[in-house]
């Protein structure tokens, strides 16, 4: 039983490469070109991800308006595109959600699980729509190595590295369950061996880049991976809320869209606010 468990996990890791190999240029290649090529990355994702999302509460007998969540989240992405109309388009996007979706569902013949689908139906766009729309205001228009680049490129390899470092040490050293009860192969060990990868991101690509303080780029390595801890963890209780081992299966040895980007989720409204407080954006 354990040879085959290992050799699934070495399965799984041969995977992961060859996705890695295929997708992270592809996903960098618009970290460069940034301005509209981002919000499309950003689009795409929002809709798979939805997708996905929608699925998975189907698969528990919960019936969201899928439509009106795509809504908000491409208003939180179009906002971000338009940063002296955002709090106009904010307010009145929002304003119009809320007069729209509530009546949608009084012409349910059942009304029995309506609050809940409600409920599902704007969270589902904070989840996944409103951390997105951070990732191009992050990132902002000018081409190439710009102080934007360089925030999205802490971002993205601060996750991706704490994501393999703790899958390799939570594998070789993981003794200790961080939270059994929600995702029982994670632990304390793989936490603190992804932590050593997100911190080593933020020193390399804030302290000369970005000219930040080399401790408040070790702070900012400690919250990225505290943000994807999280970030992982919440992901996990939605799948076992509604009762799916993964997300999709549409990318080998992840699963689906959201099991690869449920770190970036959390970790991006860390990094965006850390950009702000340290005035470097």
């Amino acid at each position: 039983m354990a040879e085959k468990a290992e050799k699934q996990w070495y399965r799984s890791v041969g995977q992961r490469t060859l996705t890695a190999v295929i997708g992270i240029p592809v996903v960098l290649a618009c970290v460069w070109l940034g301005g509209w090529w981002a919000f499309a990355a950003c689009t795409l994702l929002a809709f798979w991800g939805a997708y996905e999302l929608h699925g998975m509460m189907l698969h528990e007998g919960y019936h969201p308006l899928i439509v009106m969540s795509l809504a908000l989240s491409m208003l939180f992405l179009v906002a971000a595109m338009l940063p002296q109309q955002r709090p106009l388009l904010l307010e009145i996007g929002l304003s119009l959600v809320l007069l729209v979706t509530f009546p949608l569902f009084f012409f349910r013949k059942q009304l029995d699980g309506a609050i809940v689908d409600w409920s599902l139906t704007l969270s589902m766009a904070i989840y996944l729509g409103w951390p997105l729309s951070l990732m191009p205001l992050l990132r902002g228009y000018q081409l190439g190595l710009s102080n934007g680049f360089w925030w999205l490129i802490t971002l993205l390899l601060g996750v991706w590295g704490f994501d393999t470092g703790a899958f390799f040490a939570g594998h070789f050293f993981g003794r200790h369950k961080l939270a059994p009860h929600i995702s029982p192969g994670k632990t304390w060990e793989g936490v603190f061996g992804g932590m050593v990868f997100s911190i080593a991101a933020a020193l390399l690509f804030t302290v000369r880049p970005l000219g930040v303080a080399w401790y408040l780029a070790l702070v900012l390595g400690l919250l990225i991976g505290a943000a994807a801890t999280l970030g992982d963890l919440a992901e996990s209780l939605i799948k076992r809320q509604t009762h799916v081992k993964d997300s999709g299966i549409s990318i080998p040895g992840h699963g689906g869209i959201l099991d690869r980007i449920d770190s970036l989720l959390f970790a991006v409204i860390v990094v965006y606010f850390f950009a702000q407080f340290v005035g470097k954006l």
